[in-house]
């Protein structure tokens, strides 16, 4: 059998659930009239010690359009292997 030469790949933190929620920024206190829509994600994370922690950011929508686009390419790529 022929070796690899490429080194195993390891994970460090491994993810183990996503949560998201739709949300609408209405107004703030610089601007009244604000009407913008976010994404609030929610990820449970394991790290390296074992420990679960969770992470939450927002983001708008085009961004997690874009978040979502990379997720799908990460999918089909997994799928090839």
């Amino acid at each position: 059998l022929q070796k690899s030469l490429e080194p195993p790949l390891t994970f460090s933190y491994f993810l183990v659930d996503m949560q998201w929620k739709l949300g609408m920024a209405v107004s703030s206190d610089t601007c009244r009239s604000l009407n913008s829509p976010f994404v609030c994600l929610l990820l449970k994370i394991v790290e390296p010690s074992g420990q679960i922690c969770q992470r939450s950011f927002e983001m708008t929508i085009p961004q997690f359009q874009n978040f979502y686009k990379q997720f799908k390419e990460m999918a089909a790529v997994m799928e090839t292997v």
